[in-house]
């Protein structure tokens, strides 16, 4: 693989992180750059570990993968987004909204895990291709990092305009990647 094709597949596996981390920064109380990058680098690093795992799991057994990822990551998603939503509409009109200053770290480590389920896959696909694993795992981490925070930053400037339905929003989100990873895998749509 060359240098541009791994560039354009990390970006491609960091989108589901962006959708989910613009999300997380709507629901945070006006979130810092450094609250942006630690949420960014939570995920940039479990999405560079998890084409390692991939990797590391090999021919044997990635059937085994292929065949659950996409039911674990909606799963894991759904119940993460089910979580935001009613936390949303939790809030009556009268009460202020007091959006969180940032995220728990299990918070957030389980929607990056949720989101870098198909980076598990691609990690056992590119154990049959003569590619540099760790290169390739440290270019999406890397892009995963810069479009996670990015998502945060993006993310603190739809919050404040959504208020409280900012956090409803973020839950729809999750549960939308969710569903989209499911229907790519079950070939719904194609």
């Amino acid at each position: 693989m060359t240098f541009i094709a791994t560039l354009i597949l990390a970006f491609g596996m960091s989108m589901d992180a962006f959708a989910a981390a613009l999300g997380k920064g709507a629901s945070l109380h006006r979130p810092n750059f450094k609250e942006a990058l630690r949420t960014g680098l939570i995920f940039g690093v479990i999405e560079m570990l998890t084409p390692l795992i991939g990797w590391a799991i090999g021919l044997a057994a990635s059937r085994y993968v292929m065949a659950w990822d996409h039911w674990v990551a909606f799963g894991l998603l759904t119940i993460l987004g089910g979580r935001m939503i009613m936390e949303g509409f939790r809030q009556t009109a009268d009460e202020p909204c007091e959006a969180p200053q940032r995220h728990g770290f299990m918070v957030l480590a389980l929607t990056a895990v949720a989101t870098s389920l198909d980076a598990l896959a691609v990690g056992v696909g590119l154990a049959f291709l003569q590619v540099n694993i760790i290169m390739t795992a440290v270019t999406i981490g890397a892009a995963t990092t810069v479009m996670a925070t990015t998502g945060v930053l993006v993310g603190r400037f739809i919050g404040p305009v959504m208020g409280k339905w900012a956090e409803v929003l973020g839950g729809v989100v999750l549960i939308s990647i969710g569903c989209t990873i499911l229907s790519e895998h079950m070939g719904w749509f194609s």
